[in-house]
């Protein structure tokens, strides 16, 4: 695995990389807390679907881990308090809450006082770290299916090893590629506002050896023009039962440009990314993020003073323009059904 985005500190503490420092310096955090723990999901300092369910399971380890000796009720009840606290962080991916529901469920079913239940709290959190990791292989060697020796791969955002707790999702098969001594070569969207294309993906495919070429979104339809893009890989946070689903702001465009010229256009993420309790993409919280990631870069202002800027995380891409799902279970293919494959 090329990078480590989180783990268990000596001390017990969650150990991430502060992806906000990102690419100019690698700096690792140990989060003490829960409230800490929430805090850098809020802040972006750890990031992507996958990866913000399994921060959020191991902050609730650590902010019980002072009350193991606390009766059991009390215990419970602390867990359900910090469950809500980390679960109202980030409203689109559903990892996040998947992630709490598989912890608060341990705590519910395991017998015993606080220490106990802290005990089994932490080898689910480490299990579901364990599990990411495998889910990420699967999606890879499902997607290589995908990808021909010599590929030109459209990416958006980021998808890899920074957004996960393995190799990726959507750069999973880029990876497992690349491990196979096939050419493959990555066109990365910059991804505005927040240039998680540029800034993290870039680093990760650089940092591997892997051939990329960073593009601004708006080259993206050009290049689809020149026959330049042989497939585009993108991420998800919330897959509904119909097939819609929700990723980083620009998607859905993408997908709309790729449908345009016939260029494949596939979705990687877990299973636990899927939402069979949302019939369609309409019912998608979409997280509003402040207007100064659109107005300021890098402590800049980039816009007038008083700009007013609209600032969606997200937007919803319509089942109809998707080619395939890659997930951990296999390829799945139109027409979508929640029980697939």
């Amino acid at each position: 695995m090329p990078i480590q985005a989180i783990s268990w500190s000596p001390s017990g503490a969650v150990r991430i990389i502060d992806q906000r420092a990102l690419p100019e310096a690698e700096i690792t955090r140990d989060l003490e807390s829960a409230e800490s723990v929430a805090e850098a999901i809020r802040q972006l300092q750890v990031r992507g679907a996958p990866l913000i369910g399994i921060a959020a399971a191991m902050g609730l380890v650590v902010g019980t881990r002072d009350i193991r000796t606390a009766p059991r009720s009390e215990f419970l009840a602390r867990v359900a308090e910090l469950s809500d606290l980390l679960a109202n962080t980030r409203p689109t991916a559903i990892n996040l809450r998947w992630a709490l529901h598989r912890m608060a469920g341990v705590a519910q079913s395991t017998l015993g006082d606080g220490a106990v239940v802290w005990e089994r709290l932490h080898a689910e959190a480490t299990a579901i770290w364990e599990d990411d990791r495998a889910m990420c292989r699967r999606i890879g060697e499902h997607g290589l299916t995908i990808l021909p020796d010599g590929a030109n791969v459209l990416t958006h955002c980021n998808t890899g090893a920074l957004a996960t707790g393995g190799i990726g999702t959507a750069l999973a098969p880029i990876y497992l590629a690349h491990e196979q001594g096939r050419k493959v070569h990555v066109y990365v969207d910059e991804t505005r506002p927040l240039l998680q294309g540029s800034r993290l993906t870039m680093w990760e495919l650089v940092h591997a050896g892997i051939p990329c070429t960073l593009i601004t979104d708006a080259a993206a339809a050009t290049l689809m023009r020149q026959a330049k893009v042989d497939v585009v890989l993108v991420g998800a946070d919330r897959i509904c039962a119909n097939g819609d689903f929700a990723n980083k702001i620009g998607t859905y465009g993408l997908a709309v440009v790729a449908r345009h010229h016939g260029v494949p256009f596939y979705c990687a993420a877990p299973w636990s990314t899927v939402d069979s309790s949302l019939p369609d993409g309409d019912l998608i919280p979409i997280e509003q993020r402040a207007p100064g990631e659109v107005t300021v870069m890098a402590g800049r202002p980039i816009a007038p003073e008083g700009a007013a800027a609209l600032n969606p995380a997200f937007d919803v891409t319509p089942a109809r323009y998707v080619t395939g799902f890659i997930t951990d279970r296999g390829l799945v293919q139109p027409p979508f059904s929640e029980s697939d494959p």
